[in-house]
């Protein structure tokens, strides 16, 4: 008698699929991807179970809750079998971010390399500023507030004429004759490195070696008497 039912049962279903093979036909194939106690009838491909009319065969673990949470792709499978009860707002892809412009590119330090010379500064062997050499360190000065300073680098050298020491001493001090000047002019100190390199790095080569007198010899060293002044910054 059970048997006798079942078969029965079937058949009804085989008639009504038959009956109604265009709808079916029509139906979305719904694939389970979501895990848990799935609240529909699905078969060996994931697919849900449906009726000869398209409506999808609940299980026992069917609820609301349960059609509104375990998934069919990028929405609730409930969005397919059972719209009218899963919330409309589950059932449509969020919006796409609006693009958000690009970072601005960040500035790159830019670094200027002034060689002033020591004569425009100083007299000959003097490590005092003359007015010439403050009109210079003034549009110096003007120039690196025109940017977000990040160091001023001063360095002294001097000619070959007098001794290793004595040329250390004075390319240091008119090094810092710079420095004690530009701060005067509102640059913070602690942005200003000096240093002094004596005659260590002459730049007249071996050029006036046969020169003589000595005020000759004097005004063909000229370009080895100084300063080397290098703003870094951001503009």
């Amino acid at each position: 008698m059970i048997k006798r039912t079942k078969m029965l049962m079937l058949a009804a279903v085989a008639a009504a699929g038959l009956s109604s093979t265009a709808a079916f036909a029509q139906a979305k194939d719904v694939v389970v991807t979501g895990a848990g106690e799935i609240p529909y009838v699905i078969d060996a491909r994931n697919v849900v179970a449906r009726s000869g009319t398209g409506l999808c065969w609940r299980t026992g673990y069917w609820s609301p809750a349960a059609a509104s949470t375990v998934l069919a792709g990028e929405f609730p499978v409930g969005c397919e079998c059972d719209s009218d009860i899963v919330p409309q707002d589950k059932c449509v892809a969020a919006p796409a971010p609006a693009p958000t412009a690009a970072p601005a590119p960040t500035p790159r330090p830019t670094a200027d390399k002034i060689k002033l010379a020591a004569d425009a500064l100083f007299d000959f062997d003097k490590a005092v500023l003359k007015p010439e050499g403050q009109a210079r360190l003034d549009e110096l000065a003007a120039q690196a507030k025109d940017l977000k300073l990040e160091v001023i680098l001063a360095v002294g050298h001097t000619d070959r004429i007098g001794s290793d020491a004595y040329n250390q001493s004075l390319s240091e001090r008119r090094a810092a004759a710079v420095k004690t000047y530009l701060v005067s002019k509102g640059i913070e100190a602690n942005r200003i490195y000096t240093e002094g390199k004596g005659k260590r790095q002459p730049v007249t080569g071996t050029s006036c070696d046969n020169v003589r007198p000595r005020s000759a010899l004097i005004s063909c060293l000229q370009p080895d008497r100084r300063v080397e002044v290098e703003v870094i910054g951001t503009k």
